[in-house]
């Protein structure tokens, strides 16, 4: 992860930029997320519990993952400028700890007048397997 954001100005974006970094979810991940957002159900915490359920294992929270599409808006695309104002989810598969994701984002309307941006925002594992979709708007402030 870069420390520094982009500096992406309205002028430098255009449909079909996209941009992409990879995470790995790690235990430490999971239980720091548990202990920030409250959310302490037992198919994210238990592994006995998760192994009597349908995905067999723990599930990281599904939050946890899209709290990523900030890092995308805020650190790549646009960056700096940045102002998320909406964002939709749709939760597709689970993700496990130990799971490598790839969160993408693509432009694909630019708005001048309100100077706004549309993004379609994926998470996808290491078996290219969707974990979420949606669209981010954000406006890119000069």
């Amino acid at each position: 992860m870069t420390d520094k954001p982009a500096e992406h100005s309205l002028d430098d974006l255009t449909v079909g930029l996209t941009q992409q970094f990879t995470v790995k979810i790690h235990e430490l991940m999971v239980s720091d997320f548990a202990d920030l957002s409250g959310d302490h159900n037992r198919l994210h915490m238990d592994e006995a519990y998760a192994k009597t359920t349908s995905f067999g294992k723990r599930v990281c929270h599904g939050m946890l993952l899209a709290s990523f599409f900030s890092r995308l808006v805020g650190m790549y695309l646009p960056g700096k400028n940045a102002l998320y104002f909406s964002q939709t989810l749709n939760f597709r598969s689970p993700c496990f700890i130990g799971d490598e994701v790839t969160i993408k984002g693509e432009i694909m309307e630019k708005h001048a007048v309100t100077r706004t941006i549309t993004l379609k925002t994926t998470i996808h594992n290491q078996a290219n397997v969707c974990l979420i979709d949606g669209v981010a708007k954000v406006i890119v402030r000069e």
